[in-house]
C-alpha cells in the first residue's frame, strides 16, 4: 500500500473570504499544480472559504436545523470543490470527489462515523480523493458544520498517515510575531490568546480551532505541521518531508 499523506488548503488560500462565493482561481491552478507533481498517496482536504460560511451563518446552522439551509451550504461548497476537482484534473491528478454530508455522521458536532473504505481504495488505485468542509448530518442537532480540519484530524486518526499538514495563509503558529517551529499542549496556555480568527466570515474557529483540532491529534501520538500554503513551492516542500512552519508534536 502506498503510504499516505493528508494535505489539508485553507479556504482563506483558495478564495476570499470577504466575499461570498469568491474563488481565487489563479491560487487553484497554482496549488493544483503543486499537488500534481507530489506523487501517489495524497488524500487532499480543501476548506469552504466563502463559498459556505457565509451559508452556514445566514441560516444559522450552528444554531438550528434547517433544511434549507442543509441544502444552499452544501450545494455552495460543492461548487467550490467542483473548481478544485478541475483544477487538479487539468494539471495532470487523477482526482474524485467526496462529499462530507454523504459519508460522515455528527454527534454534537464531531465526527462519529465516517466510510473511509471508498477513500482508501481510491488511493490504492492512484485517485486523489478530495474532500472539503461541508454540513453534516448530527444525531444531536439535526445537522452541523464539520470543518475541513476536523475532517484532517479524523482521517488522520483512522490512517496514520506519513505526512499531516494543514495549509492557510499564515507562516504558522504566530507568538510575538514570531513563528513557533514547534508546538506542544504543554506551552500552548500562554499563545490562546494571540491565536485569533480568520479574516472574513468563518464559522470554524479560525487558527485556535485549527490548533484544538492538532493538538488533540498529536495526544493520539500523530504530528502534523501548519504552513503558508499561499507562497509558491511550499506545498511540495511539505509534501516531501521538508520542515516548514509549526510542527505540532505528538507523543515520543
Amino acid at each position: 500500500m502506498t503510504e499516505i499523506r493528508v494535505l489539508k488548503v485553507g479556504g482563506s488560500v483558495l478564495t476570499d473570504k470577504t466575499r461570498l462565493e469568491s474563488a481565487r482561481t489563479e491560487e487553484i491552478e497554482r496549488i493544483a499544480a503543486e499537488v500534481a507533481g507530489c506523487g501517489e498517496g495524497l488524500i487532499l482536504v480543501h476548506g469552504a472559504g466563502s463559498f459556505g460560511h457565509f451559508h452556514a451563518e445566514r441560516y444559522r446552522l450552528a444554531e438550528r436545523f434547517d433544511a434549507e439551509g442543509v441544502l444552499e451550504t452544501h450545494r455552495s461548497v460543492v461548487r467550490l470543490n467542483d473548481l478544485v476537482v478541475e483544477g487538479l484534473r487539468r494539471a495532470g491528478s487523477s482526482p474524485v470527489p467526496v462529499h462530507p454530508l454523504g459519508s460522515a455522521l455528527l454527534k454534537d458536532g464531531r465526527i462519529v462515523g465516517m466510510e473511509v473504505g471508498p477513500i482508501l481504495e481510491m488511493v490504492r488505485r492512484g485517485l486523489v480523493p478530495v474532500l472539503h468542509g461541508d454540513v453534516a448530518m448530527d444525531l444531536v442537532r439535526g445537522a452541523a458544520i464539520v470543518s475541513g480540519d476536523q475532517l484532517v484530524s479524523h482521517l488522520a486518526r483512522l490512517m496514520k498517515p506519513t505526512i499531516v499538514a494543514l495549509g492557510t495563509a499564515a507562516d504558522g503558529v504566530i507568538s510575538d510575531g514570531e513563528v513557533l517551529p514547534q508546538l506542544r499542549r504543554a506551552g500552548v496556555s500562554g499563545i490562546w490568546s494571540e491565536l485569533g480568527p480568520s479574516v472574513g466570515v468563518d464559522v470554524t474557529g479560525g487558527m485556535r480551532g485549527k490548533v484544538e483540532e492538532l493538538l488533540d491529534l498529536a495526544d493520539e501520538g500523530v504530528s502534523s505541521v501548519i504552513f503558508n500554503a499561499s507562497k509558491p513551492g511550499m506545498i511540495e516542500r511539505v509534501l516531501r518531508g521538508e520542515r516548514v512552519g509549526t510542527l505540532v508534536e505528538g507523543r515520543r
